[in-house]
């Protein structure tokens, strides 16, 4: 780097400074892309919970239903057990 000029000098570090800022805005340009992306890709995974959301509660729903006529079949059977039950101690007596 001997006998080089003050401008010489000047305009390395001018080219060294601009491709930094290149540099710079390559990497928000690209972080501004993901960005975006994942932006995205939050919206869909909302949607997603939104809708998965919903099915549980339908699968709750029907669950509690099916319970509930499970209870009713059981009280069913209890009561026909019963009266088939009596119908044979009367048989019998």
């Amino acid at each position: 780097m001997r006998g080089a000029s003050p401008i010489e000098g000047a305009l390395r570090r001018l080219s060294a400074a601009l491709d930094g800022l290149e540099g710079a805005v390559d990497r928000r340009l690209n972080a501004g892309v993901r960005l975006g992306e994942i932006e995205t890709e939050m919206q869909r995974i909302g949607l997603d919970r939104s809708r998965l959301a919903q099915s549980v509660d339908a699968a709750e729903a029907r669950s509690e239903r099916l319970e509930e006529a499970n209870k009713e079949v059981s009280r069913r059977l209890v009561a026909a057990m019963e009266t088939i039950r009596s119908v044979l101690e009367r048989q019998d007596g």
